[in-house]
């Protein structure tokens, strides 16, 4: 049993009963549409929301973070899942269900080997890059929906070009419906809000009318379909029938090929869902003033992903909106997600014939405006006025997914920031330092007014010396030994190296050797503790005693001119 559930404070009893019911209603759309995106049978989401979410809510570590069918997971199936087998085939349910199985078990291999914290692997712009460009590709894989177009083609910007060519043969009535949808699920999200509060509504119901807005939708454009037999006399695309009732857990023992086949994408299913899940939850655990377990998260993510392989199919993860749901709605405990996941079942129990003829049109509308807000272009302005490599990380693995694919374009944001964390090490920061007057402290000398010691420079290196950046170190030392004439002494501030490498050590050897035939003599200042230590047994740490100085200002002191 969780410790949640053995400490469970009754006062939140009534908040989560309320939250777990509100949310499984108004994510009902979402569960169906997400099913689709990832080209399963709609009720593939259903099921989904059901054992998956009481898995998670028992076994994970978040308190508020709500599991589910998510968007960034449906359309990372698609993509690889569509050039394997026919969507919505059977073939394509067993591998999306072998998919779920591998990514679960890779995730329960990740916290069991207390792997967490290579969450932290992915910058936050490769992430926010990567969502971004999937949203894309959601909105793009929509449009042929919302606009009831016969289009087929990858979800990129090729089935871009292959809707507009098609847009003359439009569907109007679906095109209304759609259009309709979108306006008004646009305007709830961004204007409805404010309006109701400035007429006066306290903010936590006007909230709670916003979140019902996409329920509102479904419901009203089902029926006008129903009233006017739009999906017979207009040819509006509806859901069609959908599997009802307690069905039973499908277990099967994955093929060879499938794992073969899988592998790859079973990894980038898990990693992704690791650097999401783990985030938001850390931030909803900040805001609570509480601790997250990112190892035991992961075995809760494993745990659903793989009860959901044997009920359901359809790989799972932590939802922004999902999350955003409950929480508005009151939850305070994973009570909140069981609550749920028993609604669901009970509704899946109630029979499921009314959402037949739910118009494909207003789940893709609501999907779009998922995506649009998935879509952070105040990150991409952030990091280009911060840090302008990051910003290309974040453009390239953007444009990445959307034109080359998830796989690759994943890839090539990890390349894109390795290379500027390369970059960066290999090309270091390097300062000329002085005293400031009648202080112990030194500072870059184009920066602040310091004094000097004539014949002495004293030069720190901000990085760790490895043998990627030794040969920008040794130009950078010098060039300004050229600058000042009659160099005696070079002291080498060494605060902020961490580590020195093999190469490094013997270029630093080599350099002494230089310096002396130059009638130079090598000093070195502030080396940290443990550089130390692997730095006593070698012949440069012995060639140097006498000029190894505790402090900057130690140096400084020693190498005072004698004032006689």
């Amino acid at each position: 049993m969780p410790a949640w559930l053995r400490q469970y404070p009754r006062i939140h009893l009534h908040s989560d009963l309320l939250a777990g019911v509100v949310t499984s209603v108004l994510v009902l759309p979402q569960n169906l549409a997400y099913a689709l995106l990832a080209g399963l049978p709609p009720q593939a989401g259903l099921l989904a929301s059901v054992f998956p979410v009481m898995a998670y809510a028992l076994w994970g570590s978040s308190m508020t973070q709500a599991v589910g069918p998510v968007a960034v997971t449906s359309i990372i199936a698609f993509a690889v899942l569509s050039p394997l087998a026919v969507p919505f085939s059977p073939q394509y349910v067993v591998l999306a269900a072998c998919l779920a199985l591998f990514s679960g078990l890779l995730s329960w291999a990740f916290g069991l080997m207390r792997l967490g914290y290579l969450s932290n692997l992915l910058s936050r712009p490769v992430v926010s890059g990567f969502i971004s460009g999937s949203a894309v590709l959601i909105v793009v894989s929509q449009l042929k929906a919302l606009f009831g177009l016969d289009v087929h083609g990858p979800d990129s910007w090729r089935l871009m070009w292959v809707t507009l060519q098609a847009l003359p043969g439009l569907n109007p009535t679906t095109t209304l419906i759609g259009l309709a949808s979108l306006a008004l699920l646009l305007v709830s999200r961004h204007l409805l809000g404010g309006w109701l509060q400035a007429a006066g509504m306290p903010k936590v119901r006007a909230d709670f009318l916003v979140r019902m807005m996409p329920l509102d939708a479904v419901l009203v454009a089902t029926g006008a379909v129903v009233a006017a037999d739009l999906d017979i006399r207009r040819g509006v695309a509806v859901v069609g029938a959908i599997g009802g009732g307690l069905q039973g857990f499908h277990f099967f023992l994955p093929s060879a090929e499938s794992v073969t086949l899988l592998a790859v994408p079973a990894l980038i299913v898990a990693f992704i869902g690791m650097v999401q899940n783990i985030g938001m939850g850390q931030a909803l655990a900040a805001k609570r003033r509480e601790r997250l377990d990112a190892n035991q998260e992961l075995i809760g993510l494993g745990t659903a992903n793989v009860v959901a392989a044997f009920y359901g199919g359809m790989p799972v993860g932590g939802g922004i909106s999902r999350t955003a749901v409950s929480t508005s709605a009151g939850a305070q405990t994973p009570l909140a997600s069981i609550v749920a996941a028993l609604s669901m079942l009970f509704i899946l129990m109630l029979g499921t014939s009314g959402f037949s003829r739910m118009p494909l049109a207003v789940l893709s509308a609501s999907m779009v405006v998922a995506a649009v807000g998935m879509i952070d272009v105040a990150a991409v302005r952030r990091a280009w006025a911060y840090d302008r490599a990051d910003a290309v990380a974040l453009a390239g693995t953007a444009i990445g997914v959307i034109v080359i694919g998830l796989e690759w374009g994943i890839v090539l944001g990890i390349g894109l920031s390795l290379a500027s964390l390369l970059y960066r090490t290999s090309t270091p920061h390097m300062a000329v330092l002085g005293r400031i007057a009648g202080t112990e402290h030194f500072r870059n000398v184009e920066r602040h007014g310091v004094e000097t010691l004539p014949g002495v420079l004293f030069l720190r290196v901000d990085e760790s010396l490895f043998f990627g950046n030794l040969q920008a170190i040794e130009a950078r030392m010098n060039a300004e030994l050229q600058k000042i004439a009659g160099v005696r002494d070079l002291v080498l501030v060494m605060s902020a190296v961490n580590r020195v490498d093999m190469t490094a050590l013997d270029a630093l050897t080599e350099m002494q050797d230089d310096l002396r035939r130059r009638g130079i003599r090598l000093h070195l200042a502030e080396v940290k503790g443990p550089v130390q230590d692997r730095m006593a047994a070698t012949t440069l740490w012995q060639q140097l005693q006498g000029r190894i100085h505790r402090s900057t200002n130690d140096a400084f002191e020693a190498l005072q001119p004698d004032p006689g």
